[in-house]
């Protein structure tokens, strides 16, 4: 059976969700449109056009606009009918998976995984954008996979600094020159697989698209 909305919380009147937020609840492989609509309210709901990724146009329903602490994305598999969450981006005042939150030194971020892990050098597209394959973040209940976006927040590094963990590259959380960035957490999103049923119109059509 489907969660109950309206037993979770009174989502509208309050200015973030109250519990960590992760692959099961609100945000889940089978929440649709309407689910958003009922649990933050329509009048808080906008679906349309938004910038994805390279600045290439997508569908996505965005919690709460303008909101600079409730606002949030969601993105879907089938933009058409709104169903088969593809992806979250978390509001900057919710809290994820396990406790990470924005502004969390990526330390932290490292002891609550258990372990180092890679993300991307910054400056760039993708920069600070970090997976998990192994740890406690890695192994999330509900299916999903988490992203965490890091961006530095010292403004007075030295060059060699800048150019050590700049660019398409591989940088460790652990590692000395990102700890002396100053590294913190920027964003949190959640993705979903595609389901059987958005697999199957890409078997029709001879292949798959990226998240929508």
């Amino acid at each position: 059976m489907r969660f109950t909305l309206a037993a979770l919380l009174m989502l509208s009147a309050t200015p973030v969700l109250a519990a960590d937020i992760g692959c099961e609840g609100i945000f889940s492989t089978s929440t649709t449109l309407a689910d958003l609509e009922a649990a933050f309210g329509k009048e808080n709901v906008v679906t349309g056009e938004v910038p994805g990724a390279e600045g290439t146009p997508m569908i996505a329903t965005t919690l709460f606009p303008g909101d600079a602490d409730r606002e949030a994305q969601v993105r879907w598999w089938d933009e058409e009918e709104m169903q088969f969450v593809a992806g979250v981006t978390l509001a900057r005042g919710d809290t994820g998976p396990l406790g990470v939150r924005a502004g969390m030194p990526i330390a932290e971020v490292e002891a609550i995984n258990g372990e180092p892990f890679p993300l991307l050098g910054f400056y760039w597209d993708y920069g600070g954008s970090a997976g998990f394959q192994s740890g406690k973040l890695g192994a999330l209940p509900g299916g999903c996979f988490l992203n965490i976006g890091f961006t530095p927040t010292n403004d007075d590094l030295p060059q060699d600094i800048v150019d050590a963990i700049s660019g398409d590259m591989e940088l460790m959380s652990n590692q000395p020159e990102v700890q002396q960035a100053g590294v913190v957490v920027e964003s949190i999103n959640l993705y979903f697989d595609p389901p059987p049923e958005i697999e199957a119109l890409w078997n029709e059509d001879g292949g798959a698209e990226g998240e929508g």
